[in-house]
């Protein structure tokens, strides 16, 4: 199990992106986060993968742990040896090497006698990737840069897989296929905690979710609910104000919407 506890996380000296925000990812689980730009998601992820000071933050309060042991003082190497890998935002592949090349990049940590397996599972997942192995990684496509991508962190056999914004910059009908892709790791075993803008996507293949807003926890519980809700309805399943009023009120103050994720008891499953 995941484990955020009371985290907060600040980029130099004054700006906090992350304030008190706790909440749990059962072992076999895909978890949505939610919010708008600026919520605090890839730091978040960052935060739990052990990247963050590469960015120029730092965890001022709080604790990430995974199955109790504390993670958020590891470098990347040594969570990613915990079977704990991110896929972070914009595909980063390395583009003038092959896609196979990409995939043996991701094995590195990964002992030799098991690297065949490894390779076998992802191109049972990404069989295209097959057809473009010997291809430069920067030719392929928007979809398939993502393929390779997660294809890359999934040679590692992670028993947890953290996606930030997998669909970004996507053609709907390649949304699509993302999602059907994380119900397909999500079915071989591997827990995902999913950053995405696209809610409806997120909710529809998630089983838990949480929202951010402004750096805070708003909301939290299992996808289906929140995705009934009147405050993520309007906010990010296109719901739509039908005057200036209601879009004033669509901007509730965090603090309170914080409160009221607190006092509802329902949402914490």
């Amino acid at each position: 199990m995941l484990r955020i506890d009371d985290l907060s996380v600040r980029y130099g000296r004054s700006v906090k992106a992350l304030r008190g925000v706790s909440f749990e990812v059962p072992d076999g689980s895909v978890t949505a986060v939610l919010g708008s730009n600026g919520a605090g998601k890839s730091t978040l992820l960052r935060a739990i993968s052990g990247t963050l000071g590469l960015h120029g933050g730092a965890v001022i309060g709080g604790r990430v742990e995974l199955d109790g042991t504390r993670i958020d003082t590891m470098n990347p190497a040594a969570i990613v040896r915990l079977r704990l890998v991110q896929v972070p935002e914009g595909r980063q592949v390395f583009a003038r090497m092959s896609v196979e090349e990409n995939l043996r990049a991701g094995a590195l940590s990964v002992a030799p006698k098991d690297r065949d397996a490894a390779r076998e599972r992802v191109l049972s997942l990404f069989p295209i990737l097959g057809e473009r192995s010997g291809q430069a990684a920067g030719l392929l496509s928007g979809g398939e840069q993502q393929m390779l991508a997660i294809g890359r962190a999934m040679m590692t056999s992670p028993t947890m897989l953290l996606l930030d914004e997998p669909s970004l910059g996507l053609a709907p009908q390649l949304v699509t296929r993302i999602g059907s892709i994380v119900r397909e790791i999500h079915a071989q075993g591997t827990a995902v905690v999913l950053v995405e803008q696209n809610a409806t996507m997120a909710l529809a293949v998630a089983d838990r979710a949480v929202v951010l807003e402004v750096g805070e926890l708003a909301l939290e519980g299992p996808a289906d609910e929140l995705a009934a809700t009147e405050d993520v309805q309007r906010l990010y399943l296109g719901g739509h104000a039908t005057s200036e009023a209601d879009a004033d009120a669509d901007e509730e103050p965090v603090r309170e919407r914080a409160a009221r994720h607190r006092a509802l008891g329902v949402w914490r499953g």
